[in-house]
């Protein structure tokens, strides 16, 4: 158990699942430019870093259109990616539970800010939480780094790294935490590629929610989220 006095949580990949959202509508905004597909598996590794970084590494794409390239990808996310999107099975509880045992919960993404923030209200995440940290547009020159992210999350809560860990399922999110001395656990339920967390050094690995909510709060609280979520699905099965 890691008992920290603040939580920073990613966003895609670790609160929500975009369930097709972020892949469907940069394909739609690629098939508009008339720019092949570059498959579904390289589409997936673009959730993550900056849209502008993943884009960039798509032959076809150009300093010329990725501009318009990202608006036309915006406007299909926000018509259906953010209404399709859900959170992760167990992730309202344990937000929940961790801000009725006191502790801060923050989240860093390297979405704009005013989208993530769009997308968590739509999703009813936002009064789960204490503050909504991203980036300030859609190229703002840190490259795929999420360290300025993570940095301007303490700095407004006056935290200390040393009582913070950082949640992600990516390997943007462990190097990020490793770069401001923070704790890290890696979400196993998002879109790294194998070995990606545990490279990045991860300090600890999460499987699923529920053991999530054991290395922040305890096995009791594990114990309660799977004998909550396995209800939930056994009513479900029984409706």
């Amino acid at each position: 158990m890691i008992a920290p006095s603040a939580v920073l949580l990613d966003l895609d990949g670790t609160l929500v699942d975009p369930a097709g959202a972020i892949t469907s509508g940069i394909r739609h905004a690629l098939t508009q430019a008339q720019i092949p597909d570059p498959g579904e598996e390289k589409l997936l590794s673009l959730i993550g870093p900056p849209l502008t970084i993943g884009l960039a590494s798509i032959q076809g794409v150009t300093p010329t259109n990725i501009g318009s390239l990202i608006s036309t990808y915006r406007a299909q996310y926000a018509s259906h990616g953010m209404a399709s999107s859900r959170p992760y099975p167990g992730v309202l509880e344990l937000l929940g539970s961790l801000r009725e045992a006191g502790i801060t919960v923050l989240v860093a993404t390297a979405k704009p800010t005013h989208i993530a923030a769009e997308l968590l209200q739509i999703q009813g995440i936002t009064p789960l939480l204490d503050g909504i940290f991203g980036n300030d547009d859609e190229g703002d020159g840190h490259s795929s780094s999420k360290t300025h992210i993570v940095a301007a999350a303490l700095s407004a809560h006056d935290l200390d790294p040393a009582h913070c860990v950082m949640v992600g399922d990516r390997r943007y999110d462990i190097e990020a935490a490793n770069e401001n001395s923070m704790s890290s656990i890696g979400a196993g339920w998002g879109f790294a590629e194998a070995g990606e967390l545990a490279a990045a050094g991860a300090g600890a690995h999460a499987v699923d929610v529920p053991a999530l909510a054991g290395l922040l709060l305890g096995s009791p609280a594990e114990e309660s989220l799977r004998a909550a979520l396995a209800s939930v699905s056994s009513s479900g099965a029984n409706a």
